[in-house]
């Protein structure tokens, strides 16, 4: 199996939604127009590709400057323990560049996962959460 990576590369709200499906994370994914939504508001979307198949994403909002929050990272269950979550997270990295603090909000099933590719947990945030 070859995955290839790619920034920026078109992607449908079909195909993010069959991803977040797959992959068990928490999305509205039955709400086209809001994933919809939620690709065309993103300042950077890489994505993985089993040949022409998406089987993972990792979208982000960023000044490109100061931060960076890491909106979804999500695999399909066909492709997880593959490192591709991680190799995700690194293009991310490596595209935002190194005075850009990344950070991201956790499911508590993935608590462990996040440790393991490079994420130090932190005690000082805060949220609002949606109403909806």
């Amino acid at each position: 199996m070859s995955i290839e990576y790619r920034i920026e590369a078109p992607v449908t709200a079909v195909q993010v939604a069959e991803v977040f499906r797959s992959s068990g994370i928490k999305r509205p994914v039955d709400d086209l127009a809001r994933i919809q939504k939620m690709i065309d508001n993103a300042d950077l979307i890489v994505s993985a590709w089993d040949g022409e198949q998406l089987v993972g994403i990792a979208r982000a909002v960023t000044d490109f400057s100061y931060c960076c929050y890491l909106s979804d990272l999500a695999v399909s269950q066909t492709h997880q323990r593959l490192g591709i979550g991680k190799e995700l997270v690194n293009r991310v990295r490596e595209h935002i560049g190194e005075e850009v603090a990344l950070l991201l909000l956790s499911a508590p099933s993935a608590m462990d996962y996040y440790p393991q590719i490079g994420f130090a947990k932190a005690e000082n945030a805060f949220l609002i959460k949606r109403s909806k």
